[in-house]
Formats: structure tokens, sequence, C-alpha cells
């Protein structure tokens, strides 16, 4: 082969991986996650090839990784928790029905900001004999008027999107308690890199808060469990536990389980009980 046809074939590959990664990038943007398996499939590629092409476009910026493949930067913009209160209601309202159920007489409960723990919020108003420390305003609000729940706000910065209080004095504040049970929201929680966030302040918070009790839980609807929609990341303690509903993906739900994770399935539990998927 002679030095020109060389260089035209390397042309050709550039020029065939160039119109390849676009596509990639339109269909991440477009149909929001594109998986290995998925894109490899398409293009008629190794798993391999499109592992460097999906390197390459996050190097430039134009794609975010997820577990599992990409997603196009603008593809999951952040929804308000006003917006988030309606989606997968009886998902979350079993999942707050399963937390509500593990909560004893006499315990200090840590509460974060965001729709599920709204709705555990919601739940404690007639509770007796309960001290809630909280970081957003929804539990705030929640049990303003309940005479058996005593609420200790974080306070600091207020963010608008997710209604809760983030920063320095939230931080500070939390130095000074600590916690029988800490009940966090999320945006999206991945095995093996913890709880997805679009604020990296938040992340920080959602650190300390578990740091501070001796139980974790993550409440996640099925939608959440393996959904990285953001580049902010909260680190996991070594033992927690995730509550989720049925409608989670199996095969993410057992990398959970290589992890140690405890894992709550929250629509399989009766009323009065409670029951471990493990």
């Amino acid at each position: 082969m002679t030095k020109e046809q060389t260089r035209d074939e390397a042309r050709a590959r550039g020029s065939k991986a160039r119109l390849r990664r676009a596509e990639i990038v339109h269909l991440a943007s477009t149909s929001g996650l594109a998986s290995v398996e998925q894109l490899s499939e398409r293009f008629g590629v190794t798993a391999s090839t499109i592992r460097r092409d999906l390197a390459k476009l996050t190097g430039q910026g134009r794609i975010a990784r997820t577990y599992g493949g990409a997603m196009g930067l603008n593809a999951h913009p952040e929804a308000s928790l006003r917006q988030r209160m309606g989606e997968a209601y009886a998902a979350k309202r079993a999942i707050a029905t399963w937390c509500r159920q593990q909560i004893v007489p006499g315990e200090v409960i840590l509460l974060d900001a965001g729709s599920t723990t709204g709705a555990l919020a919601g739940q404690l108003q007639e509770h007796e004999d309960l001290t809630v420390v909280s970081a957003g305003m929804t539990a705030v609000e929640l049990l303003l008027d309940s005479p058996g729940v005593e609420v200790l706000a974080l306070g600091g910065r207020l963010r608008p999107m997710s209604q809760a209080f983030i920063g320095p004095l939230a931080e500070i504040a939390l130095t000074r308690v600590s916690c029988d049970r800490a009940f966090m929201g999320t945006d999206g929680v991945v095995p093996g890199r913890g709880i997805c966030e679009a604020d990296l302040q938040q992340t920080r918070l959602k650190e300390l808060m578990m740091s501070r009790a001796d139980q974790v839980y993550v409440l996640a609807h099925g939608e959440k469990v393996g959904r990285a929609a953001f580049h902010a990341w909260a680190q996991m303690p070594a033992r927690w536990t995730l509550v989720t509903d049925s409608s989670a993906d199996p095969q993410v739900l057992d990398q959970f389980s290589t992890a140690e994770v405890e894992i709550i399935i929250a629509d399989d539990v009766p009323e009065s009980g409670s029951q471990s998927a493990s």
C-alpha cells in the first residue's frame, strides 16, 4: 500500500469516526440516555471503540458519561421541587410509609430536602416524641404545627430549585447535632458512585448529613435508580439502605446488593411490617 493510500484510509477512518461521534451527541441529547451496547450495535463497532468515542466526547465537553453509557448535557435539566411533587406519587407514598415504620419514639431524625422526604414529613405530622432536623423547607412547613414533633431547621442559603438550605451556615449547624436516622433525597443513585445532584454544595451537605447519623436511608423511586442526571456526587458511608419501589431495574439493584447495600422494595412491604430484598 502506498503512502497516499495509507493517508486516504486514515482520513476516511477519521471522517467516519467524526460522523459517528456527532451522531452519538445527537442521540444522547435527543433520547436522553444512550448505552454502550445500544451504540455499539447501532454503528457496528466494538464496545471498546464506543467507549473511546465517549471518552473523547466527554473530554470535549459535548456529552456527560453516565452509568453504562452517555447523555447530552441538556438532556435532563433540573426540575424544581414543585415540578417533582406530582411525579411517581404512589411509589413515593409507599417509600415514605416504610420509612415511617422504622422510626421509634424519642429518636432524632434528619430529613433531607426533596419530594420523597417531603412525603415522609407529611406522614410524621401526628407522631409523638420526635425531633426532626431538616435541610428542606417542605419538611419544616409540614411539621410546623405538629405538637409532638420538635423541628430544627439547619438554616443557611436557601436554594430555590430544591427548596433546600445549603452552604457554610447549614454545615456548621450540622456539627452541633447527631441523629439516629438520616433520610436522604436524590436526583439519582448509582452503584459505586453514590448520590447524584445538580449542585456541588448540596452534595457536600448530604455527605455531612450522612456522617452525623447512625443509620442512613436513600429514598429513590425506581426511575432514579441507576440514573446519573448531573455531574455532582455525594459519596456514601460504608453501610446504608436504598429504599425504592418495584419499578427499579433489577440488574442495577443486583449491583447494589453486591456492594452490600441493603435494598428495600417498599411497595412489597405490608402496612404493618417491613421486608428486605437484599
